[in-house]
């Protein structure tokens, strides 16, 4: 680091409470992965911006969104308190570009250690090449937002906006998640929970034949196919992309662990409720999903994906403390009961809105070219299986962290294949069968 310029900021909606469902959620997400689960970018800057310019930027972030200006009170053997500043002063740091490049300060900023009682959760630089500012460097704790609220921050962030945020931050919301109309939402969640984690097999994958060391991995998985498969599906069955995606990802959960019916917990984004739409928190919540896919042909099970996807996002919106409770009482009563695996579909539809439907003999031509590749192994823990979907320009790309003492390597990639395998048949016919027993 260069310098460094303190940043004045104030805003509304300040106080103290407990945490919302979804800052609880990720707050659980942190301990179980000992991290503060950082997100991170860095972009070009507009030639000329001045460093007053940057402190605007940031001081606009900070001001706006009071997850931005969120701190925590840690209680042991309690959930923590978040406390909303009404104003502070918050660093920006400046590199020279000899010294600096954008990605290695954003691996910087994310690995220097984090304060969840002191340090704000939004940490900013700059590089500058001579007298020129030429990047920014953003990264903010999970606890700001997820992936659908980010959208809002940096569409607000560059336009400016002066209109009030929603009345539904997250202080708003653990008060009526504390009412007893949030209560009847968590009961009737729990509802659904129970009856799938009482008839659900016990153990979600094949024994894991190959236990590493580290034992935490990492690994992407980009395909053409995949993205050309999964427009041409939508566009013949008139199933909507999501309930697609997680068809497909069943169905090749199915193959590799030989079990069905298959149960998934997928992340919900929960801006469909009212007032939360554009809500800058974090406000996402995995929900629990079955489906059965086994004897069908792969259009029925598209079909099955969509009703089962709507009931999954209804009971998506709970208390993850006493989701826990539920968990470990149904534990108690099955022993052996292993959780099913995350799957967080990120893509945006926009990204291939408007683009032709693929040929199908393209999709076929396509078939098999997916790279797979292991691109991290540590000890410290990810999740047991939890796999992200993001599309890219020209492909789609799946991001998966296992736990090998849970699932081997070798099906870990086989999964991740078998979602390109899957889309491509049933791409090619919807009819057919999709050979799960």
């Amino acid at each position: 680091m260069t310098e460094r310029y303190m940043v004045d900021f104030g805003g509304d909606g300040g106080g103290e409470g407990e945490l919302s469902w979804g800052q609880q959620d990720i707050w659980r997400a942190m301990v179980r992965q000992e991290s503060w689960i950082p997100n991170g970018a860095w972009g070009p800057l507009p030639e000329g911006t001045t460093l007053d310019e940057i402190r605007d930027r940031l001081r606009y972030l900070m001001s706006r969104f009071p997850t931005a200006r969120t701190r925590l009170r840690l209680r042991p053997g309690q959930e923590p308190v978040q406390i909303v500043a009404d104003a502070g002063e918050v660093p920006l740091d400046v590199f020279d570009a000899a010294a600096a490049d954008p990605e290695r300060i954003r691996l910087k900023l994310q690995n220097d250690p984090y304060d969840f009682e002191r340090d704000w959760p939004i940490r900013m630089a700059a590089i500058r090449h001579g007298d020129a500012y030429t990047h920014l460097v953003v990264v903010m704790c999970h606890l700001v937002t997820d992936g659908f609220g980010a959208g809002v921050l940096l569409e607000e962030l560059d336009k400016r906006p002066e209109t009030p945020v929603p009345d539904l931050q997250p202080l708003e919301q653990a008060r009526w998640q504390a009412s007893a109309s949030g209560q009847r939402q968590h009961a009737m969640a729990l509802r659904h929970w129970d009856g799938i984690l009482r008839e659900m097999p016990l153990r979600r994958y094949p024994e894991s034949r190959a236990p590493q060391a580290p034992r935490h991995w990492r690994g992407e998985f980009q395909s053409p196919a995949l993205s050309m498969a999964l427009r041409s599906i939508t566009a013949r069955t008139g199933i909507p992309a999501a309930p697609v995606l997680l068809a497909v990802f069943a169905i090749a959960l199915a193959r590799v662990t030989g079990l069905n019916p298959v149960v998934v917990r997928p992340m919900v984004n929960n801006r469909f409720r009212p007032g939360l739409d554009r809500v800058v928190c974090m406000l996402a919540q995995y929900g629990l999903c079955r489906l059965d896919v086994a004897g069908v042909t792969f259009a029925d099970a598209f079909e099955r994906a969509r009703r089962s996807a709507l009931s999954t996002y209804k009971h998506a919106y709970y208390d993850p403390a006493g989701l826990d409770a539920l968990v470990d009482r149904v534990s108690a009563e099955r022993p052996g009961l292993q959780l099913p695996c995350y799957f967080n579909d990120r893509r945006d539809d926009a990204a291939t809105a408007g683009a032709p439907v693929p040929d199908p003999a393209d999709v076929a031509a396509a078939a098999g070219g997916g790279t797979f590749t292991w691109t991290t192994r540590q000890d410290v823990p990810f999740e047991p299986l939890i796999v992200h979907v993001d599309e890219l320009p020209g492909a789609t790309q799946a991001i998966v962290f296992c736990d090998t003492h849970v699932i081997a390597p070798d099906d870990v990639e086989a999964l991740l294949r078998g979602l390109e395998a899957v889309a491509v048949e049933a791409a090619l016919d919807p009819g057919a069968p999709t050979a799960v027993a």
